[in-house]
Protein backbone atom coordinates (compact mmCIF):
# COMPACT_ATOMS: atom_id res chain seq x y z
CA UNK A 1 0.00 0.00 0.00
CA UNK A 2 1.14 3.51 -0.70
CA UNK A 3 1.86 5.71 2.32
CA UNK A 4 0.90 9.34 2.03
CA UNK A 5 2.75 10.92 4.98
CA UNK A 6 1.60 14.51 5.43
CA UNK A 7 -0.45 14.73 2.24
CA UNK A 8 -3.71 16.62 2.89
CA UNK A 9 -6.67 14.25 3.16
CA UNK A 10 -8.38 16.02 0.24
CA UNK A 11 -5.73 14.57 -2.08
CA UNK A 12 -5.66 11.10 -0.53
CA UNK A 13 -6.90 8.03 -2.32
CA UNK A 14 -10.64 7.40 -2.20
CA UNK A 15 -11.89 3.86 -1.94
CA UNK A 16 -15.54 3.20 -2.76
CA UNK A 17 -17.27 0.64 -0.55
CA UNK A 18 -20.31 -0.86 -2.26
CA UNK A 19 -23.43 -2.31 -0.70
CA UNK A 20 -22.59 -5.52 1.20
CA UNK A 21 -18.90 -4.69 0.92
CA UNK A 22 -16.03 -3.51 3.11
CA UNK A 23 -12.57 -2.02 2.83
CA UNK A 24 -9.61 -1.56 5.16
CA UNK A 25 -6.85 1.01 4.78
CA UNK A 26 -3.49 1.42 6.43
CA UNK A 27 -2.50 4.33 4.19
CA UNK A 28 -5.04 6.98 5.24
CA UNK A 29 -7.40 6.53 2.29
CA UNK A 30 -10.86 8.07 2.43
CA UNK A 31 -13.45 5.27 2.44
CA UNK A 32 -16.84 6.21 1.01
CA UNK A 33 -20.25 4.62 0.68
CA UNK A 34 -23.75 5.76 -0.21
CA UNK A 35 -27.24 4.32 -0.17
CA UNK A 36 -27.41 3.92 3.60
CA UNK A 37 -31.15 3.73 4.18
CA UNK A 38 -31.98 0.80 6.41
CA UNK A 39 -28.43 -0.35 5.69
CA UNK A 40 -25.77 0.53 8.21
CA UNK A 41 -22.32 1.97 7.61
CA UNK A 42 -19.80 1.22 10.34
CA UNK A 43 -16.46 3.01 10.38
CA UNK A 44 -13.62 1.54 12.46
CA UNK A 45 -10.43 3.32 13.47
CA UNK A 46 -7.26 2.40 15.35
CA UNK A 47 -5.41 5.69 15.74
CA UNK A 48 -2.30 4.09 17.22
CA UNK A 49 -1.84 1.61 14.35
CA UNK A 50 -3.10 3.98 11.62
CA UNK A 51 -5.60 1.40 10.39
CA UNK A 52 -9.24 2.07 9.47
CA UNK A 53 -12.11 0.17 7.92
CA UNK A 54 -15.64 0.74 6.64
CA UNK A 55 -18.39 -1.82 6.08
CA UNK A 56 -21.80 -1.30 4.42
CA UNK A 57 -24.16 -3.98 5.77
CA UNK A 58 -27.73 -4.72 4.68
CA UNK A 59 -29.24 -7.19 7.15
CA UNK A 60 -28.76 -7.90 10.86
CA UNK A 61 -27.75 -11.56 11.17
CA UNK A 62 -26.17 -14.02 8.78
CA UNK A 63 -27.43 -17.48 7.98
CA UNK A 64 -25.21 -20.44 8.82
CA UNK A 65 -22.82 -20.22 5.90
CA UNK A 66 -23.22 -16.82 4.24
CA UNK A 67 -21.88 -16.42 0.71
CA UNK A 68 -21.10 -12.74 1.45
CA UNK A 69 -20.15 -11.95 5.06
CA UNK A 70 -20.28 -8.18 4.42
CA UNK A 71 -24.02 -8.38 3.69
CA UNK A 72 -24.77 -9.01 7.38
CA UNK A 73 -24.08 -6.84 10.40
CA UNK A 74 -22.73 -9.59 12.66
CA UNK A 75 -20.39 -11.25 10.16
CA UNK A 76 -19.50 -7.95 8.46
CA UNK A 77 -18.17 -6.54 11.72
CA UNK A 78 -16.18 -9.74 12.34
CA UNK A 79 -14.67 -9.57 8.83
CA UNK A 80 -13.59 -5.92 9.06
CA UNK A 81 -12.05 -6.37 12.49
CA UNK A 82 -10.12 -9.45 11.38
CA UNK A 83 -8.84 -7.59 8.28
CA UNK A 84 -7.81 -4.64 10.47
CA UNK A 85 -5.97 -6.94 12.89
CA UNK A 86 -4.13 -8.40 9.88
CA UNK A 87 -2.97 -4.83 9.09
CA UNK A 88 -1.69 -4.21 12.62
CA UNK A 89 -4.72 -2.89 14.54
CA UNK A 90 -5.19 -4.14 18.08
CA UNK A 91 -8.50 -4.98 19.75
CA UNK A 92 -7.92 -2.55 22.64
CA UNK A 93 -7.44 0.45 20.34
CA UNK A 94 -10.26 0.09 17.80
CA UNK A 95 -13.30 2.40 18.00
CA UNK A 96 -16.44 2.47 15.86
CA UNK A 97 -18.84 5.05 14.40
CA UNK A 98 -22.29 4.21 13.02
CA UNK A 99 -24.40 5.84 10.29
CA UNK A 100 -27.68 4.75 8.71
CA UNK A 101 -30.20 2.33 10.11
CA UNK A 102 -33.19 4.37 8.95
CA UNK A 103 -36.76 3.12 8.95
CA UNK A 104 -37.12 3.25 5.18
CA UNK A 105 -39.68 0.48 4.79
CA UNK A 106 -42.49 -0.85 6.94
CA UNK A 107 -43.14 -4.57 7.13
CA UNK A 108 -46.15 -5.93 8.98
CA UNK A 109 -44.27 -9.12 9.88
CA UNK A 110 -41.58 -7.33 11.93
CA UNK A 111 -41.86 -5.51 15.25
CA UNK A 112 -38.77 -3.44 14.48
CA UNK A 113 -37.52 -2.00 11.20
CA UNK A 114 -34.54 -3.59 9.47
CA UNK A 115 -32.59 -0.42 10.25
CA UNK A 116 -33.31 -0.67 13.98
CA UNK A 117 -32.39 -4.37 13.96
CA UNK A 118 -29.13 -3.58 12.13
CA UNK A 119 -28.25 -1.01 14.81
CA UNK A 120 -29.14 -3.39 17.67
CA UNK A 121 -27.06 -6.18 16.12
CA UNK A 122 -24.13 -3.79 15.59
CA UNK A 123 -24.25 -2.65 19.20
CA UNK A 124 -24.30 -6.20 20.57
CA UNK A 125 -21.58 -7.44 18.18
CA UNK A 126 -19.32 -4.48 18.91
CA UNK A 127 -19.88 -4.96 22.63
CA UNK A 128 -18.92 -8.64 22.29
CA UNK A 129 -15.66 -7.52 20.62
CA UNK A 130 -15.04 -4.80 23.23
CA UNK A 131 -15.19 -2.05 20.57
CA UNK A 132 -16.69 1.21 21.86
CA UNK A 133 -19.03 3.29 19.70
CA UNK A 134 -17.73 6.86 19.81
CA UNK A 135 -20.34 8.52 17.54
CA UNK A 136 -23.51 7.69 15.65
CA UNK A 137 -25.97 9.22 13.22
CA UNK A 138 -28.70 6.60 13.05
CA UNK A 139 -32.45 6.13 12.62
CA UNK A 140 -34.90 8.58 11.11
CA UNK A 141 -36.34 8.13 7.66
CA UNK A 142 -33.65 9.58 5.38
CA UNK A 143 -30.88 7.87 3.47
CA UNK A 144 -27.26 8.80 4.05
CA UNK A 145 -23.86 8.86 2.34
CA UNK A 146 -20.60 8.80 4.26
CA UNK A 147 -16.92 9.63 3.87
CA UNK A 148 -14.66 8.03 6.48
CA UNK A 149 -11.15 9.46 6.73
CA UNK A 150 -8.75 6.63 7.44
CA UNK A 151 -6.05 8.95 8.75
CA UNK A 152 -8.17 10.70 11.40
CA UNK A 153 -11.21 8.50 11.91
CA UNK A 154 -13.49 11.42 11.06
CA UNK A 155 -16.84 10.37 9.62
CA UNK A 156 -18.68 12.85 7.38
CA UNK A 157 -22.39 12.04 7.04
CA UNK A 158 -24.56 13.61 4.35
CA UNK A 159 -28.34 13.27 4.12
CA UNK A 160 -31.08 15.29 2.41
CA UNK A 161 -29.19 18.59 2.22
CA UNK A 162 -27.58 18.18 5.66
CA UNK A 163 -23.97 17.29 6.39
CA UNK A 164 -22.45 16.40 9.75
CA UNK A 165 -18.98 15.52 10.92
CA UNK A 166 -18.62 12.88 13.66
Amino acid sequence: MKTYGETPSSTRTRKRVGIADFAVTADGAVLTTSGLGSCLGIGFHDDRAGVAGLVHVMLPTAPDEPTNVAKYTDTGIDAVLNAMYDEGATADDVTAKLAGGSAMFEFDSQDESIGARNVATARSTLDRHGVPITAEDIGGSSGRSVRFHGDTGTLHVKSAGDERRL
